[in-house]
């Protein structure tokens, strides 16, 4: 099956491609699919999850994706699950292997809420978390952010400090309500380790931008 998993992963992108509406979440687009693709690889080899789970899963990931102010945001993992279980077994994938898969993909997702019950599916969160942390994740919040038409931070306090983090009212706060929480949610030991590198980035990314808006940010 190994061998075989290259021409499926073309047949994978084609699907997910085909399926990106016009407008598509900029930050749940083809190019987030691929580095979860690529995180995924690289934490199924360092942990020994099955390929053949952890890679349909990492592609089909996102065959549903709904807007992050959606009432129904939370259901979107379980339905993007339904649509590639039914993918799967329309292409004549191993039966096998479709539920894991359908189970990893369901459970990706932070708003649903759903522990992941296999090492595949533990990857397969893990690899899609990594893509919320970093510089590529300080990019994806920022542009989310604009798209959404937040601003990006609260005038009276930027960096929330005396008051509770609203992420739904602020840019940056998204940072404090979720991002910089996300390593120490990591299953794998692989997926701890670069979250922790890369949530020391994005701290110092904070910390710059609060020296930025400070009176320490010009020389007097």
């Amino acid at each position: 099956m190994t061998g075989m998993l290259s021409d499926w992963e073309a047949r994978f992108e084609k699907f997910v491609r085909s399926g990106l509406a016009e407008g598509t979440d900029p930050a749940h687009d083809l190019a987030h699919i691929r580095r979860v693709v690529a995180n995924a690889r690289r934490l199924a080899a360092a942990e020994g999850a099955d390929p053949a789970v952890v890679l349909p899963a990492a592609w089909l990931h996102d065959c549903v994706v709904l807007p992050k102010d959606s009432a129904r945001r939370a259901q979107a993992s379980r339905l993007a699950a339904e649509r590639a279980g039914a993918f799967l077994r329309q292409s004549g994938y191993p039966r096998a292997h479709i539920p894991a898969i359908e189970h990893a993909i369901t459970a990706h997702s932070f708003s649903a809420g759903i522990p992941p019950e296999s090492l595949e599916a533990k990857v397969v969160q893990d690899a899609d978390r990594l893509d919320a942390l970093g510089a590529i994740g300080i990019a994806r919040t920022l542009l989310l952010g604009g798209v959404m038409g937040k601003p990006l931070y609260d005038d009276d306090e930027p960096l929330p400090q005396t008051r509770a983090p609203d992420d739904k009212e602020n840019v940056i706060d998204h940072f404090y309500v979720k991002l910089l929480g996300l390593a120490d949610m990591m299953h794998t030991a692989a997926g701890r380790l670069e979250g922790k590198r890369r949530t020391r980035l994005m701290r110092l990314y904070l910390n710059e931008l609060k020296r930025e808006l400070s009176d320490e940010g010009l020389p007097v």
